[in-house]
């Protein structure tokens, strides 16, 4: 396998695509005017309690005030915190909000879901700081080991590694990364220490800033995917920005050794996305309609409650008999529904609507199917067995906006419906409008504005009903087709 991560730098926008074997699987974009802040560390002030929903909204000095479950704060070790200011997980059961925070309190909580839509972040003062091979846990003993790491001994070396340097007084946890299969001891202690003392300046950086501001951000996009997301399949990191080229090969350097002679400069005149076909795949993906090889298509609908998938034949007809048709269908979209949700970051309650199977065994390993195609997907996802109306219900963790609502606003004219009246519906509601403004006011003559279409239906098919109206209202009508109007909009102005 061919993997590459190829990162694209502009002044207000980075992005990095991660393509194996020349094709598109997963895309990131960060725009200066909108980071993403998951990752980030505030100190919060609480600016309301809701005691019915267990939860608490901070203000972080973001637009949107924030949402804080009680199962996310600490509960202080005395019930009431002490000067140490340590704390223990909260026991279950877990205490009411009313004993864990009070409005105005001051609060430090990290964010574990960017604002999406209508809704704030979602905040945490389970504070967790990554790096290359460990994620560390203030206030936490626990120690683990990545449950993507299935050989057994691997586990068990990483895990002695892990006892064996942390302090037996340390009051931290933490959890050994996938990344770091095979890293030596020196590797892993020295993440450990990198990590001791990015927390302790966090903690006196706390204390020093007012409620409403961040107290430490996480890194900008091209070096967080160096840290988080470079496997080790990866052969090679382009990147078409000197300055930025420069920056990763030192960060690099200092804590992925491993990866500094894997970053290259692009310096070619043809754009990076353009020259891997990245640009095409980016506007493909944010189509309703996947085409499948076999002639066969998808149709993905995103909701505010949950995306739907359709599975169709199309034009594919296959060679033996229709039950074959179908099972070689839906077999060739499980490959295309993974690679998709993973692309169009689509999360949260997902339906698959395939094609329906007669044979039991068919739809077992379409299911099958699709659990190995989602095996490579980084974000956390559930498949449940098929439901009596032959569909697949899944979730998809969702941390991020989808590429849909990073790069896209609803439809001006239909508002995110996805669809406007036509213009015979648009002619009936005026002939009714004409109507009501006649009962109801005295004028001599009227004028209807609006679209080109609208105009031209009402001077030729409902010319005869336009006639009716004129002549029961006794009154002049007159036409103005306005090219700025959406297809549904009009005005009758009385004159």
């Amino acid at each position: 396998m061919r993997d590459e991560l190829l990162i694209n730098i502009t002044p207000s926008e980075q992005r990095a695509a991660l393509v194996e074997n020349g094709v598109l699987q997963e895309l990131f974009i960060e725009r200066a005017s909108r980071r993403g802040i998951v990752g980030n560390i505030y100190k919060g002030r609480v600016s309301r309690v809701l005691p019915g929903m267990q939860a608490a909204f901070i203000d972080i000095g973001l637009e949107r005030t924030a949402f804080l479950h009680a199962s996310d704060i600490y509960k202080p070790a005395d019930g009431g915190g002490d000067d140490s200011g340590e704390t223990v997980i909260l026991p279950k059961p877990a205490l009411s909000i009313t004993d864990l925070v009070s409005e105005g309190g001051e609060i430090l909580v990290q964010v574990l879901k960017d604002p999406l839509g209508t809704k704030g972040a979602r905040l945490t003062t389970f504070v967790t700081l990554p790096s290359r091979y460990l994620v560390m846990m203030p206030k936490s003993e626990s120690l683990g080991v990545s449950s993507r790491i299935e050989d057994e001994q691997e586990r068990q070396r990483l895990r002695d590694i892990l006892e064996s340097i942390v302090p037996p007084d340390s009051s931290n946890g933490y959890i050994v990364r996938t990344a770091a299969e095979g890293a030596s001891y020196d590797a892993l202690r020295a993440d450990m220490m990198f990590l001791d003392r990015l927390w302790e300046g966090i903690r006196k950086q706390a204390g020093n800033v007012s409620p409403g501001k961040i107290v430490h951000e996480d890194l900008a996009l091209a070096l967080r995917i160096l840290r988080d997301t470079v496997q080790d399949d990866i052969e090679r990191i382009r990147v078409d920005s000197q300055t930025q080229f420069e920056r990763m090969r030192q960060f690099a350097s200092s804590f992925l050794p491993e990866l500094t002679e894997k970053i290259e400069l692009y310096s070619g005149r043809r754009p990076i996305f353009d020259l891997y076909g990245v640009e095409e795949d980016i506007g493909k993906a944010l189509e309703r309609k996947v085409p499948l090889k076999s002639g066969g298509y998808l149709i993905f609908d995103q909701t505010e409650a949950m995306t739907t998938v359709d599975v169709n034949t199309g034009a594919f007809v296959g060679s033996s008999n229709l039950e074959d048709t179908l099972y070689r269908t839906n077999l060739e979209a499980t490959v295309a529904i993974a690679r998709q949700l993973r692309l169009r970051n689509l999360g949260g309650i997902i339906i698959l609507d395939f094609i329906d199977m007669a044979e039991p065994v068919h739809r077992e390993k379409v299911l099958h199917a699709l659990q190995a195609a989602l095996a490579n997907d980084p974000a956390k996802n559930q498949v449940m067995p098929v439901s009596p109306l032959g569909l697949v219900e899944m979730t998809r963790k969702r941390t991020r906006e989808s590429l849909e609502h990073i790069l896209c606003i609803a439809c001006p004219t239909c508002e995110g419906r996805g669809s406007v009246k036509t213009p015979q519906t648009v002619c009936y509601e005026i002939f009714r409008e004409i109507l009501r403004q006649h009962r109801q006011f005295s004028f001599d003559e009227l004028m209807i504005l609006a679209h080109q279409d609208v105009i031209e239906l009402m001077l030729d098919e409902e010319s005869t009903g336009l006639a009716e109206i004129t002549e029961s209202t006794e009154k002049t009508v007159r036409l103005q087709s306005e090219s700025l109007y959406a297809p549904d909009q009009y005005d009758v102005v009385l004159m």
